[in-house]
């Protein structure tokens, strides 16, 4: 289970930072002017999506997908403490652990906004 999860993180990541795809369009109609499809002749064109990146620029998009995919999995972690806690019937246990969840869940939060506030920074 954890290598599908691990599986699954990994193509996300890399479609989000490497998804720069245009499609063919009907016959008869223009590509867009921004993609750059002169060699392609009306069929599936990818842009090079590294074309004159830098490291610091590609570590940012890597970094800026996995803050996004840590802030979905944040989400879940909140629906998940609130689901417990309504759940619990009045068990003290269940309670404390919902709200603890709750409690983690928001910390882990701020270092997420933190750490996308720094990377976007300047």
């Amino acid at each position: 289970m954890k290598k599908y999860l691990i599986f699954i993180l990994l193509v996300i990541l890399i479609f989000s930072v490497l998804g720069n795809v245009c499609f063919a369009v009907k016959q008869g109609e223009d590509f867009p002017k921004d993609a750059k499809t002169k060699d392609c002749k009306g069929t599936v064109c990818l842009t090079d999506p590294l074309k004159g990146a830098t490291p610091q620029t590609l570590i940012g998009k890597i970094i800026n997908a996995v803050l996004g995919i840590v802030g979905s999995i944040a989400l879940l972690m909140f629906i998940a403490g609130g689901f417990t806690w309504m759940t619990a019937m009045g068990n003290k246990e269940k309670i404390q652990k919902g709200q603890d969840t709750l409690v983690w869940a928001t910390i882990g939060l701020i270092i997420i906004f933190s750490a996308y506030a720094l990377v976007n920074m300047g």
